[in-house]
C-alpha cells in the first residue's frame, strides 16, 4: 500500500468543546503516538483524511507534514466515526518506521462461489497479522469455490502476501458453508398474513355475534318495560 502525504497543524485546543471546534473547522482531530515519543496532538483536513481512507482502508499508511516542521509516518491505530453524519470524530495514529513490523487487523473478502443450495456465513470478517509497516495488505482473500454445506474456512485457509504472517489463531473460523433452507422451511418462519377476504369474513362474523348479543338486553329491556306497566 502506498502512502499518502497529508497537512497537519498542531491542536492546543483539547476536551470536548476544542474538539467540536476543530471539526466545525473542517478538521479531524487527531493524535500521534509511539516509539516512546510524548503524543502530539494534531488536526487533519476532513476530506483529505476521508477520501484516503475510502480509497485505501483504515490501514492507509500517512507520511504527515506538521506545520512546525514534524515530518513522521502513522498508521490509524483507532478511528471513531459519527454514524449519523457519517464523518469523523477522532482519530489516534501510531508512529512507524520503515522496515519496522506492526501488527494489524486487515480485512478478509471471500472470493468464488460456494455450491448451489448453501449459504454463506462471514463468522470473522477481519484477521490479526503481522506485516512491514509500509507493506501493509488492504484486504485478504479466502477462496469458497465449490465449498459444500458443511465447510468451514479457517484462518489457516487465508492467502497472505509475502511478508505477512499470520497473528491469529490458524484454526478461526473466518467463514462456515451451510445448506439453504427449504421454501417449506421458510414458509413455516413466516407470519401468517390475512387476506382481504379473510379479513372481510371475520368482520362480518364479529359483526354477527355483536348483534347476536344485542338482542338479549333489548328483551331485557322490554320485559323491564312491561313490568313497569303492570305495576
Amino acid at each position: 500500500m502506498s502512502e499518502v502525504k497529508i497537512s497537519a497543524e498542531p491542536r492546543t485546543e483539547f476536551g470536548k468543546g476544542g474538539a467540536r471546534r476543530t471539526r466545525r473547522a473542517g478538521k479531524v482531530p487527531a493524535v500521534l503516538y509511539g516509539h516512546g515519543e510524548k503524543p502530539k496532538h494534531i488536526a487533519l483536513p476532513a476530506r483529505e483524511f476521508a477520501a484516503a481512507i475510502r480509497k485505501g482502508g483504515a490501514n492507509q499508511l500517512f507520511a504527515i507534514e506538521v506545520s512546525d516542521g514534524t515530518q513522521v509516518l502513522a498508521l490509524p491505530k483507532a478511528i471513531q466515526r459519527d454514524p449519523i453524519r457519517d464523518s469523523f470524530e477522532h482519530v489516534d495514529l501510531l508512529l512507524v518506521r520503515r522496515g519496522e513490523k506492526v501488527t494489524v487487523e486487515v480485512p478478509v473478502q471471500l472470493t468464488g462461489e460456494a455450491a448451489r443450495d448453501t449459504l454463506i456465513v462471514h463468522d470473522h470478517d477481519t484477521l490479526s497479522v503481522t506485516a512491514d509497516a509500509t507493506n501493509v495488505p488492504d484486504h485478504l482473500e479466502a477462496s469458497i469455490e465449490g465449498l459444500e454445506a458443511g465447510s468451514q474456512v479457517t484462518a489457516a485457509d487465508v492467502e497472505l502476501p509475502s511478508g505477512v504472517e499470520l497473528v491469529a489463531d490458524a484454526d478461526q473460523t473466518v467463514a462456515s458453508v451451510t445448506a439453504a433452507p427449504t421454501a417449506e422451511q421458510l414458509e413455516a418462519t413466516l407470519p401468517e398474513i390475512e387476506t382481504p377476504e379473510e379479513a372481510a369474513e371475520e368482520a362480518a362474523a364479529e359483526g354477527e355475534e355483536t348483534a347476536e348479543g344485542g338482542e338479549a338486553p333489548a328483551a331485557e329491556g322490554e320485559e323491564n318495560t312491561e313490568a313497569k306497566t303492570e305495576a
